[in-house]
């Protein structure tokens, strides 16, 4: 797999996050251009340093280069510090590879142990779809069948092993949403949404990304344990939902981070990754640091906005402190207002 061949593409963190790791769509606005400039900001969702968009062109020349495990081992060792631990714990397994068959590929390496993570695999989606089922006995029987309908197909398929109808983690979450409950059960509906966001992915199940990436090139895999920690501009609240493009709607976060919450609701995303609130102040605190360096101008409102939107879609469990904010409120608002005559001049 390659960029699009055309003179006129070229490789930029939007259509190379689009192209080949299908993160939703970021918009045309450049209100996110001011989020994408800065440099050592972690993740609000996974904690870790985001690894800048212009480092893609330098990993995308070095990765042409490389022929054998070895080489992808070497090429990757620069970004172990910016992996998640999904994609940690598959770096490890090509490392150990590499040391054994320095002159192979990584993807005989993954097809060495497809087999073995595929029933792995299964076990992990049995799993959370027992706790489903567990959960579906405080429904009436009614809303109970229609549910239980739902995860036997789901088993069903798992184990069928037919790879014209695979078992897909995002169509089953939409599945739940056709199931009418009644309004007493509201909650305990919440419940097993939320415990079904577990099923596994090649974003949090070692198994899973074994599964999915063994038949795919060893450029395309190593590709995807870079792309996973670039930056990305997540929608606070989803355009799909009428997230607006404005920064005060964006966050800066990992590939990873954007890709997996989807549309999931904010409150279940932090049900799913408890630290989000920590790492959330994190992701501030170094917004913060980035303005009073000079970074952001005319942006000086931005840690506010934020504040106030987070605090808002999260029902409350998220609230940012911005006691090292250098800025008043008033005082960053009249900083905004500065910058922005200041630009008027220079454009007349």
């Amino acid at each position: 797999m390659s960029l699009p061949n055309s003179k006129h593409k070229r490789i930029t963190a939007q259509n190379y996050l689009k192209y080949y790791y299908d993160v939703p769509y970021e918009g045309s606005t450049s209100a996110g251009k001011p989020l994408r400039r800065l440099r050592n900001i972690r993740c609000p969702y996974r904690g870790i340093e985001i690894i800048s968009s212009d480092a893609i062109k330098t990993f995308e020349k070095n990765l042409k280069l490389c022929k054998t495990a070895e080489d992808i081992v070497e090429l990757l060792s620069n970004y172990t510090d910016f992996m998640l631990p999904t994609e940690k714990s598959i770096y490890a397994i090509f490392k150990d590879f590499a040391l054994l068959n320095p002159n192979d590929n990584i993807q005989n390496c993954l097809q060495m142990i497809c087999s073995n993570s595929l029933t792995k695999l299964k076990l992990e989606e049995f799993s959370v779809l027992d706790d489903v089922d567990m959960l579906s006995r405080k429904l009436s029987p009614a809303t109970a069948i229609q549910l239980r309908e739902k995860t036997t197909k789901c088993r069903q398929i798992i184990l069928s092993n037919n790879k014209k109808d695979t078992f897909k983690r995002k169509v089953f979450l939409s599945s739940l949403e056709n199931i009418h409950f009644k309004d007493n059960e509201k909650e305990i509906f919440e419940k097993i949404k939320n415990k079904a966001i577990f099923l596994p992915t090649s974003e949090s199940s070692k198994n899973a990304f074994i599964v999915k990436y063994c038949k795919r090139k060893q450029i395309e895999i190593a590709r995807r344990l870079f792309i996973a920690s670039t930056a990305s501009i997540e929608h606070i609240t989803p355009a799909s939902q009428g997230g607006l493009n404005t920064i005060g709607n964006f966050l800066l976060t990992t590939a990873n981070g954007n890709r997996y919450r989807e549309n999931m609701p904010l409150p279940s995303y932090i049900q799913r990754f408890p630290k989000i609130p920590i790492y959330m102040q994190q992701y501030i605190d170094d917004v913060v640091d980035a303005i009073h360096n000079g970074k952001m101008q005319g942006n000086e409102t931005y840690p506010y906005k934020i504040k106030n939107k987070l605090f808002e879609v999260s029902e409350g469990k998220i609230l940012l402190s911005l006691s090292r904010y250098n800025y008043s409120e008033e005082e960053a608002a009249d900083a905004v207002k500065e910058y922005e005559q200041r630009w008027d001049k220079y454009r007349k």
